[in-house]
């Protein structure tokens, strides 16, 4: 499931009775202040939620899958990192983790010996 800032807004609305139309002003200007923090190179630091910072990629050498034999040159460029708080990584740390498609669970052992009864 995704939540979306819509999903927010009206959950915040719900829980403290105010308008929606209000709830959204508030949600979107503190996105955009947010954003517009990153823009500057500054760092944002949400106590218990988490650290968003830009940090830059170094230029490196790709290749391209449809044709490996050629190099593709990667610049170098600012990408936006977030770390999550201690809360945060503690409750999503609970979530037990989904199996890949095509792979047996985790817990299950496919070579295992069988025994004859």
């Amino acid at each position: 499931m995704t939540l979306t800032k819509r999903d927010l807004v009206i959950r915040i609305s719900e829980e403290t009775g105010l308008i929606q139309q209000q709830v959204l002003d508030i949600v979107q200007k503190t996105l955009d202040y947010i954003a517009e923090a990153l823009a500057r190179g500054d760092k944002v630091e949400l106590r218990n939620f988490g650290v968003f910072e830009v940090k830059v990629r170094k230029a490196r050498i790709g290749r391209n899958p449809n044709s490996p034999a050629k190099d593709v040159p990667i610049p170098e460029r600012s990408v936006v990192k977030f770390k999550p708080g201690k809360e945060m990584r503690a409750e999503v740390l609970k979530i037990p983790p989904l199996p890949l498609p095509g792979l047996p669970p985790a817990n299950s052992s496919p070579t295992a010996p069988q025994t004859a009864p």
